[in-house]
């Protein structure tokens, strides 16, 4: 279903946009997720990738490898990542690719810029519009009396 009329829902139209779009958008398409304690640390879930950062890879023959991430090929849509090589046929050795959604921030680089995007990231924890039992039964008793209360004035001659 189509929720917000200026934006196209066409899959052809999407995907061009996906694959001729900009560097800075790129930046932004090409984020990955952070581990569960640096979730738990800047209340972030992703954060695009930056050079020097330590990612894990989740998925894949390198699954589990850890390394810092040496290059991001925005051209590409893909990361080089340190000690993650094959050896060609010749013996030089050649960085693997990998896809960013493949692979999980372990540790950040953080510098005054990367700590502004976090904070301004940072999501406050509302309780996702969950009640504890006892706010939900005070609740509902008070707009119970409130209703009957509003039902005998109004009724009444």
């Amino acid at each position: 279903m189509k929720t917000h009329s200026n934006v196209t829902s066409s899959r052809r139209k999407c995907r061009k946009a996906h694959f001729s779009a900009p560097s800075h958008i790129r930046r932004r398409i090409m984020s990955c997720h952070l581990s569960k304690d640096l979730k738990n640390q800047y209340h972030v879930r992703a954060i695009p990738v930056r050079k020097d950062d330590e990612v894990q890879v989740l998925r894949g023959n390198n699954k589990g490898k850890k390394g810092k991430v040496m290059h991001v090929y925005r051209k590409r849509w893909c990361l080089h990542i340190e000690k993650i090589t094959k050896d060609k046929a010749n013996g030089t050795q050649v960085q693997i690719p990998i896809h960013p959604s493949k692979c999980q921030i372990v540790s950040l680089k953080l510098d005054k810029d990367r700590k502004k995007i976090l904070e301004k990231k940072k999501v406050v924890e509302k309780g996702k519009g969950k009640y504890k039992a006892g706010a939900v039964d005070m609740g509902l008793d008070q707009t119970f009396l409130f209703t009957s209360l509003n039902c005998l004035l109004y009724t009444s001659p």
